[in-house]
């Protein structure tokens, strides 16, 4: 089956909001990608202030089960935030269907707090997608040179104190110091504190990345990108993008890393001859985050690694590109 995409986004309006037990429950309409999907990540934009919280669930159409995505609340020492593990079609932030479906819906529970205080919904959506990722490596969109400038921060220079596993909330505030919302009392432990998630253990949910990005800049979000044609086109925009990649080891010649299972980095932008340029948290220092990465290992360590995951996160004066082949 050829590589299918696609990225559904709904705001509380275009929903169904019922009560129940002193909460609001917001139900989305059913979306229908066109193919039956695999794997469907899903992403939140909301206010938690106040000790407020959410629960975001996903049905397949001919269902009557809900599967659980996760609790979220913003803040670095939340009651209400964790991914949930009883539930064998769902891996920490990727729900995968058993037998795939063809339609699905998502539902956000707003907890209010114990003094009354509700969350503020702001938008939902979920990528899904199906099918073998490309086994050739894209031609360059063009051979001209585009590097955003994009801050360095490095992972590993918080080693001690638990950053070997911060690869996530270190891109994010990389992307989120280059957007201008990036707190200036906020340093990598901090943002490891604003994601992590207590029954996976660490801060590489994929969701729980975003929805802390989306409190910051308002837009936020998880998808899948077709190939590096798509990671080109949201960087001529002035966008960087956090990609996930997975290697051997020896995989990617000049990497920090000798292998992995699961490392983000941030595309920052591309040479004239259409190798990736990074920003890679996993560098020893500030000055070395920086490395550039041949085009055709690069794509295959993020295509082959996660089905080319990426973070997109914005602001509102930024607009998305055309061309998104479903994936924006």
């Amino acid at each position: 089956m050829p590589r299918r995409i696609r990225y559904d986004v709904w705001s509380p309006a275009e929903g169904r909001t019922t009560h129940r037990d002193g909460a609001a429950i917001w139900t989305s309409p059913w979306s229908e990608p066109g193919f039956a999907f695999a794997d469907l990540v899903a992403s939140w934009h909301a206010d938690t202030t106040g000790g407020s919280w959410i629960e975001v669930d996903v049905q397949a159409r001919g269902e009557r089960r809900w599967h659980h995505l996760g609790h979220w609340q913003k803040g670095p020492r939340p009651r209400h935030r964790t991914s949930v593990d009883n539930d064998p079609e769902v891996d920490t932030d990727t729900w995968r269907p058993s037998g795939r479906a063809a339609a699905y819906r998502l539902r956000v529970t707003l907890h209010p707090s114990t003094a009354g205080r509700a969350p503020i919904l702001g938008r939902v959506g979920a990528v899904a997608s199906a099918g073998e990722v490309p086994g050739t490596t894209s031609e360059p969109l063009r051979r001209v040179k585009r590097v955003l400038d994009v801050p360095r921060l490095s992972q590993m220079a918080w080693a001690e104190v638990g950053g070997k596993g911060w690869c996530s909330p270190t891109s994010v505030s990389m992307v989120l110091a280059h957007a201008g919302r990036l707190p200036s009392a906020t340093d990598i432990p901090a943002a490891a504190r604003e994601v992590f998630d207590t029954a996976y253990d660490g801060t590489g949910n994929w969701s729980f990345n975003t929805a802390w990005a989306a409190t910051l800049t308002g837009h936020a979000f998880v998808t899948r990108l077709h190939d590096l044609r798509g990671a080109e086109r949201l960087v001529d925009s002035g966008i960087p993008v956090v990609a996930s990649v997975a290697y051997p080891p020896r995989g990617l010649k000049g990497a920090p890393t000798h292998g992995t299972d699961g490392h983000l980095v941030v595309i920052r932008g591309f040479t004239d001859t259409g190798d990736v340029v990074t920003n890679d948290p996993g560098a020893l220092t500030e000055r070395s985050v920086r490395r550039t990465y041949d085009r055709g290992k690069f794509e295959r360590a993020w295509l082959d690694g996660s089905g080319g995951l990426v973070y997109v996160i914005h602001r509102a004066d930024q607009r998305l590109p055309e061309g998104g082949r479903g994936a924006w």
